[in-house]
């Protein structure tokens, strides 16, 4: 709870939908604050807004129409009263524009000062910041203009390099370029992502580093100029440059490589003058154990869930916390950590097929519990899976004593999470922690694409039996199905839309 000293906020209005706005709303109810969900035309069901105290309309299905209209979001926060906004990630939460319109409005925003944030979010600039504080950065070449200027720095640097996007992250815009043939038109095609994602179409190249592994380290400062760092997170298994599965401690650092990495991560952080949470990322070369920055991110990480269960910190209700100006209490030496913590996101979207979406109506939902299990959801039985945005379901992590015992528990959690009326990437993340790679501890940022071919296993004989056996029942029942369908409201048979097991 807060200083006795201390004013806590009594609203907060949650600027953002899915997972990530129930954490918010959950982590505000403990601290005894009432919520604001804000939702658009598409989400006016969603699991948010039910968990939300009260919620908002505030436009049409197109973020762009909602989530991104800052306009609409504060005239929200202003109607309900609301004396604080939370952005959560992703949205709004790294839009410099965005805090000092919620400060200009005599409103707190619950995150790093709207300087860092711009600081941070332009990538060109921030690694000359880091290179100039003694960091170690990745060869690269920025500020460049003509294509020609990029042709002379791809032959300076050599092949392969990656074309990033200067003004985002999140791998939008990213392309690995392998030979110089392909330079002019991937630079074409990055700059039409980056211009479409950010509205920025700047670009800058990067030296490609071989089997690389990405890791980051979370930080946390209060306003009264205190920092320290709450170890790392493993984030190499990725695709598209999107993580799919994190985790901590990272079986790859040494005791050495760890405190070095972790002062430089709160060196990166003063650099800025950060407060609140923040999270400073690393690409590390493991045939020389070199760590290179690679960028900050100015916000809550989707995966914070394996940094709270390792050091017992609810991050949530400190960002909220510091943001009421109270003070960080804890010293560096003071920060531990114990036993190993995994996440898995799952995604409605088809691994057999691309990664493509999976959209439709969420018929049935059981989730796994148990001791050393948590589930940040933002879905629920009879929800809708919608096109407009991204197809993140859910969080799964588990806490255990060691790695090993870990891995066992959240493959016994996914055998137990089932989803019915979308697909999803649950039997792909299985076979992924089966891998004797990803057992090892050794697998890099390439290796879901390179290395690991997944198809989905063959339905067994005695499954397709029995679900014969079941329709046949069915018929052979009609009358009982048919009752059935009229007293289930999320029954498939009764559905019109598109439906399949």
């Amino acid at each position: 709870m807060p200083h006795p000293h201390q004013r806590m906020f009594s609203t907060i209005l949650i600027a953002n939908r899915g997972e990530i706005a129930v954490r918010i709303a959950r982590a505000c109810k403990e601290l005894g604050i009432h919520t604001v969900a804000v939702y658009s035309e598409a989400d006016r069901h969603a699991l948010h807004t039910q968990v939300a105290d009260e919620a908002v309309l505030i436009g049409g299905p197109q973020p762009g129409e909602s989530y991104l209209n800052i306009e609409r979001v504060i005239a929200a926060a202003k109607e309900t009263d609301a004396e604080a906004i939370h952005p959560g990630y992703g949205f709004l939460s790294e839009n410099a524009e965005f805090a000092e319109a919620v400060q200009a409005a005599g409103l707190t925003f619950i995150g790093p000062p709207p300087s860092a944030i711009r600081a941070m979010g332009d990538k060109a600039e921030s690694k000359l910041r880091m290179q100039r504080a003694g960091l170690p950065i990745i060869p690269g070449a920025q500020n460049l203009n003509s294509d020609s200027d990029f042709v002379a720095a791809a032959r300076a640097m050599g092949f392969p390099l990656l074309i990033k996007a200067s003004a985002g992250g999140g791998g939008k815009g990213m392309r690995t370029v392998t030979e110089a043939g392909d330079l002019l038109e991937e630079l074409e095609a990055a700059r039409r992502v980056a211009l479409s994602a950010f509205g920025d179409d700047r670009l800058l190249l990067e030296k490609y580093i071989e089997a690389a592994q990405h890791i980051e380290f979370q930080v946390f400062g209060d306003q009264h100029g205190h920092l320290v760092h709450l170890f790392e997170r493993e984030c190499s298994v990725q695709r598209r440059h999107q993580k799919i599965i994190e985790e901590t401690p990272s079986p790859l650092l040494t005791p050495e490589l760890r405190e070095k990495m972790g002062q430089a991560a709160v060196i990166a952080a003063g650099v800025v003058g950060y407060y609140n949470a923040g999270t400073v990322e690393f690409l590390v070369d493991p045939a020389t154990s070199q760590f290179y920055f690679l960028e900050m991110n100015a916000r809550l990480q989707v995966e914070h869930a394996v940094t709270e269960l390792l050091t017992g910190l609810d991050l949530v209700q400190w960002q909220i916390r510091i943001a009421a100006g109270e003070r960080f209490p804890f010293q560096q030496e003071d920060v531990t950590r114990r036993g190993h913590a995994i996440e898995c996101r799952i995604y409605a979207e088809d691994p057999a097929s691309g990664f493509l979406p999976s959209t439709g109506g969420l018929l049935q939902l059981l989730e796994p519990r148990g001791p050393g299990i948590r589930l940040d959801s933002g879905v629920a039985a009879g929800g809708e899976v919608s096109h407009y945005y991204d197809p993140l379901l859910a969080k799964l992590i588990v806490h255990a004593e060691d790695r090993s015992s870990a891995i066992r528990r959240i493959q016994a959690a996914l055998r137990d999470y089932v989803v019915h009326g979308v697909v999803t990437n649950i039997d792909f993340l299985q076979d992924v922690l089966a891998d004797p790679d990803f057992q090892d501890g050794s697998v890099s940022t390439g290796w879901v694409e390179s290395l690991f071919e997944w198809r989905p296993s063959a339905v067994p004989a005695d499954a397709l039996i029995a679900a014969a056996v079941a329709e046949l029942n069915a018929l052979s029942s009609g009358s009982q199905l048919a009752g059935a369908a009229e007293t289930d409201p999320f029954s498939p048979w009764k559905s019109a839309k598109g439906f399949r097991n």
